[in-house]
């Protein structure tokens, strides 16, 4: 009596330890399974995530169920992404058209009302000419920082890199700043040093570029105090062309010199000073695209020194 019972114990002992391994290897097959059910999800999104379609299988298993539903969302994602590339090209070319249509009568107001203003007239009248021609540099301003803020969709700014003459690109630049520094009698003092006599060059796109060194020159006369100097020198080094513009103005404190790239980054020292943070971030993006880069070096109440570098190479 006493072995059968042992035998009956030890039968069921052997049964459970047999339960107990059949459910440990269905369960790790469940987990394979089921792992094997994630990661080919994961796959699935991945490549859902990169606009690429899933082959569809026609049965009613949950995967085609699945891979149906991602393809949708990718259809669907393809056509709001083409009407907002329409949408963002449409309002492209309307603040282009905006923008060149305007610039011309208001540049005619502009040269107007400072011909009346050299003219000895009564009293009321100049004071009337003194406004409209103070609402009129409001409005340039504005344009100006209008068609600033359209580049910042970073397809708008398309570099096409050629090999070109940095001095040049220095005049341009000037000539973009001039009446704002002849208002507060500032000189802008060009000094090119070169090596071995020859004129430096560099591979760029000319327009960018202008508009970035221009950027610069544009916060340099800004911010400097009026009757004061802007020293621009092109320093040429093996690999970059360094355009270096220096001011006496407000300065930049060391706490924000990483900052003032940022886009609408305005620093509380600026307050006082039209603008909307947009030059310097455009400075960035420019150099980015064609291989070159910006440093600041400031001290507050010091003045600032912005280098710009741009590459000396094609590539």
């Amino acid at each position: 009596m006493g072995e059968s019972i042992k035998g009956y114990v030890i039968l069921v002992i052997f049964m459970s330890v047999c339960c107990a391994v059949i459910c440990l290897v269905i369960k790790k097959r469940c987990q394979e399974k089921m792992e094997n059910i994630y990661q080919n999800l994961l796959q699935k999104l991945d490549r859902a995530v990169s606009g690429k379609e899933e082959q569809e299988v026609y049965d009613e298993s949950l995967d085609a169920a699945v891979t149906a539903r991602l393809n949708r969302v990718i259809q669907i994602q393809k056509m709001d992404k083409g009407r907002a590339e329409k949408e963002r090209d449409s309002v492209k070319s309307l603040i282009s058209d905006i923008s060149h249509q305007v610039r011309t009568p208001l540049s005619n107001i502009m040269l107007y009302t400072q011909l009346l203003s050299e003219k000895e007239l009564d009293k009321d009248i100049s004071y009337l000419i003194e406004k409209i021609h103070k609402q009129s540099d409001k409005l340039d301003f504005f344009i100006k920082e209008l068609v600033k803020s359209s580049y910042m969709e970073q397809e708008i700014i398309i570099v096409n890199k050629e090999i070109v003459k940095v001095s040049e690109i220095v005049e341009m630049a000037c000539q973009t700043v001039e009446l704002a520094a002849l208002k507060k009698e500032i000189i802008i003092k060009q000094e090119i040093s070169v090596r071995e006599n020859a004129d430096c060059f560099c591979y760029a796109d000319k327009k960018w570029t202008i508009e970035a060194v221009g950027n610069v020159l544009e916060n340099a006369v800004k911010y400097s105090p009026p009757k004061s100097v802007v020293d621009i020198k092109v320093i040429p080094y093996d690999f970059f062309t360094c355009i270096q513009v220096e001011d006496n103005g407000i300065g930049i404190c060391e706490s924000e010199q990483g900052l003032v790239y940022e886009r609408f980054y305005r620093s509380k020292d600026t307050k006082d000073q039209p603008g909307f943070g947009i030059g310097l971030y455009l400075v960035r993006e420019i150099l980015s695209k064609q291989g070159g880069y910006s440093k600041i070096k400031s001290d507050k109440g010091k003045g600032t020194t912005v280098q710009i570098f741009l590459s000396n190479n094609e590539y």
